[in-house]
């Protein structure tokens, strides 16, 4: 167990009173869990496995009621001694081994500008990551790009045909764009599609000119797609790429004829067939009638070359829920090709977002999404009476916006599809990213007001309102709460948890002012509203959005 976790603590004061080791009342001492939302405490005492046989109510409610009054003191002090690690040193974990995980997300396809389509895998992956690193796991983030394939060579054609270099060096992915639009209404041409065709048949054979313009328009896009992780505050340990695997995919296919998997149509395509009968009912396409690989064949070889390099506990894909068959039958084949730790593999699927529209209409790039949001919110800011003079006001719209992105995103189930709305995103009261920021910000310059609270001087006796003890209670609770996102990898446990403590601390705020208190009781009320901003800005990082200080 981890030592100096709330629940040790209790036990050891528990233990004066009842004259009894605090080994056989850890036991005893169980958070309520968090589905409960009743007003009570959130642990519970088994008073019956503390005094076996015993009948005394009063005994009982006097043990209750001092169990609760120890753990609301004991919680400020773990948030204090635990800071960034508070929750995550609860011995709820204690039986969860650390592992390795590898997590593929974002995945953008090179040679076209950042999509917003790929924005929600791209902050579901970083928060499955934040949390398995802040659980103690080792975590390495795979950036997969969508860089090889038939539509390379469409796009090589269209460049010959369409190109200019300087607009490739002055805006690559805008220009590559324009590019792809034109020859998309040739492609309906037969003459092009064979030309196409030739071209990435080249690109396999490694020929030296067109590989030479397929490593510019890559070169390019992974430029500008920095800029854009840099915004959104992501990284990645390694840029990989299905062009990776184009001679890989090739051993793949020459695996699965070994095994007497491959099967050969009439076209002379390749396939394995994936039905339970062996007849032909389902089958998989993974090879050409040229020769050539595909995309699933390319994600065999990803997967292999992944295992075999990183040799990790599990292997995450983040990506929407149209390509859950895609991943089934990827793992299936794994499967029959006798590689047994497919059943450490996982596909984590989100659904999609519906009504992204900016004020010049529908949208479909990220960068313009991101620019709206930061302009909408600088323009709030600039109305608000309370806004004081930022240091950075656009780096702070940034922030506080991205905010609003990733909490309407992530307030229900990511298998759900989801209307998105600019006007309830960017409340600064209700459930919203803003709300949360305002929150610390607001708790943040209390603190720059009073100076911060000195553990050893508190006393926690003087927190006895009902709205302090709301908010005492509630940090009792973020362990399990990290817990259950753990567990099914979705954030809206910690997005409802801290919508929650928001608004209790805001209740809080209104309720037990600092300045003009008794100094005891504004140095108590000072630690409880600290420990608040702690747990609040050690949620919103994981989540993927960095807390402001002042807005």
């Amino acid at each position: 167990m981890a030592a100096g976790s709330w629940r040790r603590s209790i036990a050891a004061q528990l233990s004066k009173v009842l004259d009894l080791p605090p080994e056989n009342l850890i036991k005893s001492i169980s958070a309520v869990p968090v589905s409960k939302k009743r007003h009570v405490a959130d642990f519970q005492l088994s008073i019956a496995s503390v005094i076996e046989n015993s009948s005394s109510d009063c005994l009982a409610q006097d043990l209750h009621l001092q169990a609760q009054k120890l753990a609301e003191r004991a919680v400020l002090q773990q948030v204090f001694k635990d800071g960034s690690e508070y929750g995550v040193k609860s011995e709820i974990f204690s039986a969860v081994p650390r592992q390795k995980a590898v997590i593929e997300f974002s995945s953008p396809n090179i040679a076209k500008r950042f999509h917003i389509g790929h924005l929600r895998s791209t902050i579901v992956g970083n928060f499955i990551a934040n949390l398995k690193l802040a659980l103690g796991h080792e975590v390495v983030r795979i950036n997969y790009l969508g860089d090889w394939g038939m539509q390379f060579g469409l796009l090589g054609v269209g460049f010959q045909s369409f190109g200019n270099k300087e607009k490739l060096k002055s805006s690559p992915l805008q220009h590559l764009f324009e590019v792809y639009v034109q020859i998309n209404k040739a492609a309906e041409d037969e003459n092009t599609k064979k030309l196409a065709k030739d071209f990435f048949r080249k690109l396999e054979e490694h020929d030296e000119e067109t590989l030479s313009l397929w490593k510019q328009f890559r070169d390019f896009s992974i430029e500008e797609y920095v800029q854009i992780y840099k915004r959104l505050g992501v990284h990645f340990d390694e840029y990989s790429g299905e062009s990776h695997y184009r001679e890989k995919a090739q051993e793949v296919l020459k695996m699965l004829e070994d095994k007497g998997l491959l099967q050969k149509t009439t076209k002379g395509t390749g396939i394995v067939d994936l039905s339970e009968k062996k007849d032909l009912s389902s089958v998989c396409t993974v090879m050409r009638s040229d020769g050539t690989s595909l995309y699933i064949t390319r994600d065999l070889a990803a997967a292999i070359d992944r295992m075999n390099k990183h040799s990790c506990d599990t292997m995450i894909y983040v990506t929407d829920k149209s390509q859950s068959h895609h991943f089934q039958q990827l793992f299936q084949i794994l499967k029959l090709m006798g590689y047994d730790w497919v059943e450490r593999c996982q596909h984590v699927s989100f659904g999609l977002v519906q009504g992204m529209k900016t004020r010049r209409g529908e949208v479909i790039f990220l960068e313009d999404v991101l620019n709206e949001v930061r302009s909408r919110m600088l323009q709030n800011m600039t109305s608000a009476k309370t806004t004081k003079e930022i240091q950075d006001p656009m780096e702070t719209a940034e922030k506080v916006g991205l905010a609003a992105l990733i909490i309407q995103d992530f307030r229900g189930l990511l298998s759900s599809d989801y209307q998105f709305s600019w006007d309830r995103a960017l409340q600064s009261r209700g459930d919203t990213g803003v709300f949360l920021q305002y929150t610390h910000a607001r708790l943040h310059s209390l603190e720059r007001t009073h100076g911060n609270a000195q553990l050893t001087d508190v006393n926690v006796a003087c927190l006895q309102e009902p709205d302090a003890i709301s908010v005492l209670q509630h940090l009792l609770r973020y362990d399990e709460v990290l817990y259950r996102s753990s567990q099914d990898l979705q954030p809206k446990h910690i997005v409802s948890y801290l919508l929650t403590l928001s608004h209790l601390a805001a209740v809080a705020h209104k309720t037990l002012p600092v300045r003009g208190s008794a100094p005891e009781v504004a140095q108590a009320r000072l630690c409880l509203f600290q420990a608040a901003r702690s747990v609040l800005a050690n949620g919103m990082k994981l989540l993927g959005i960095t807390p402001v200080t002042q807005m």
